[in-house]
């Protein structure tokens, strides 16, 4: 059976509502729940980027069961390495070992805010590389020293430490990320239901390994209104992982995005009331071989409904998968 978790999307709410949210998911049963590491929106009609730390140690004292996991952090750029690890392992200890940590490459967006440019893609996997190392070290005990190519560790350590890590995912995108997944990860994290990922993966160590995606889905029993809302807050998803890591601000999404029409939009991710419309997104990703899938609901204001109707009608749907 698929996990279907739940999205806690820093870019669309507030801080209280991401909290108030996610302990209604786990009331109405969702298997676990993923936490975007924002400091921009991806458009200005979202309005929201909260610190998702301070979020997820809210949300680990306010549930009990619900697993909870960054989707994704950047350990490259915007935060160091050892911060990420002090973060995770803080995390873990909140949440009594409900924390998984995901890491990815990370997109022009949120990291230029530090002022340290943006380097190419190549680069940016390799200080992901030597990142997890250094998180992996770290999360190991004791002191550690790191004179790296892009990083330097001096004399650090996590004096609060989680008797069990916290599980690393990396978020693959291509043949490069999934071999560090492959070789480094304990789980890995796509966006798209592309089996090709999950092959490479495998290929690099990764056989056996838990899978997690994520789809965006619009709950709204007017599919218009659905359908709507959609288009203003989501058509930057269809430019690819390439272009989205990329560009620099809401206004360059906003740009980018300006030919997406609504029924692009709606060809790409379900939207209304129909729950055999939301499983089939689902089955494309449990087809291709993923384990676990989060959704995300469109919308600040229509979590709530949608996390009610998740529950008696959705969510049930979905066990059969």
């Amino acid at each position: 059976m698929v996990g279907i978790g739940y999205t806690m999307m820093t870019e669309q709410a507030g801080p209280r509502q991401l909290v108030a949210d996610v302990v209604r998911a786990e009331e109405v049963g969702f298997d676990f729940s993923v936490a975007s590491d924002h400091y921009f929106p991806w458009l200005d009609e979202q309005g929201h980027a909260s610190y998702v730390w301070s979020v997820l140690g809210a949300a680990a004292q306010a549930t009990e069961r619900i697993p909870l996991m960054t989707y994704v952090t950047c350990p490259t750029v915007r935060y160091h390495p050892a911060v990420v690890a002090q973060k995770a392992a803080t995390v873990q200890l909140l949440s009594e070992g409900r924390f998984r940590l995901g890491l990815g490459s990370g997109e022009n967006l949120n990291e230029h805010v530090v002022g340290g440019g943006w380097p190419p893609a190549d680069v940016r996997q390799e200080m992901l590389d030597e990142a997890v190392g250094i998180i992996r070290a770290l999360f190991g005990g004791g002191y550690v020293n790191h004179r790296g190519r892009h990083f330097q560790v001096e004399s650090a350590r996590l004096w609060d430490l989680p008797e069990q890590a916290p599980p690393i995912g990396i978020a693959v995108s291509g043949e490069q990320s999934c071999r560090l997944a492959g070789e480094h990860a304990d789980l890995v994290i796509a966006v798209e239901p592309d089996r090709s990922l999950l092959d490479a993966f495998d290929r690099h160590g990764g056989a056996g390994k838990p899978r997690v995606g994520q789809l965006p889905v619009c709950y709204d029993p007017d599919r218009e209104a659905a359908v709507t809302r959609a288009h203003e807050q989501f058509r930057w998803f269809g430019g690819g992982w390439k272009v989205n890591s990329e560009l620099p601000g809401p206004a360059s999404f906003a740009a980018a995005s300006r030919f997406v029409t609504p029924q692009d939009v709606a060809s790409a991710m379900p939207c209304g009331d129909d729950a055999a419309e939301f499983v089939d997104a689902v089955r494309a990703y449990a087809e291709a071989g993923f384990t676990e899938v989060a959704l995300i609901q469109v919308g600040g204001a229509s979590q709530q409904p949608f996390l009610d109707w998740a529950g008696k009608e959705l969510l049930p749907a979905l066990r059969a998968l």
